[in-house]
């Protein structure tokens, strides 16, 4: 692990915490891969303004993990409009592997990272729609 990466992984696990949410390594490592892919792909699909790293762990992790607790006391499936770059529903959806996660977008070029993501990641439970 790069020291870079290394203080992504401090931050997002202090931020997680200060939500009152304790990551597993394993959903450490997604959301770390998650994050790693955003910012590649970024480069060329412009999937967020946010171009910093340091900063897409509190503006886009972090911010989507704030919604948490609304998740574990709602439903099984959940629908995210305007996914775009994928928040909520990827950090969502490798926090609760146990609900599914459906990822709308009108942009083709968006849910094809998205799609890309799901593969990459391995995450069973999400689903990627392109309309």
């Amino acid at each position: 692990m790069s020291l870079e990466t290394a203080s992504h992984a401090a931050e997002l696990r202090e931020g997680a915490l200060q939500l009152g949410i304790e990551l597993s390594e394993e959903q450490q490592r997604l959301l770390l891969g998650y994050l790693a892919l955003l910012n590649k792909w970024n480069k060329a699909y412009n999937l967020t303004a946010v171009r910093d790293p340091a900063e897409m762990v509190s503006r886009h992790l972090l911010d989507s993990l704030s919604v948490v607790p609304q998740v574990e006391t709602g439903g099984d499936r959940w629908l995210d409009v305007g996914s775009g770059g994928g928040m909520p529903g990827i950090p969502l959806a490798i926090l609760f592997p146990e609900r599914n996660f459906t990822l709308l977008d009108s942009n083709g070029k968006k849910t094809r990272f998205l799609t890309q993501v799901k593969l990459e990641l391995k995450l069973a439970n999400v689903e990627v729609i392109h309309s």
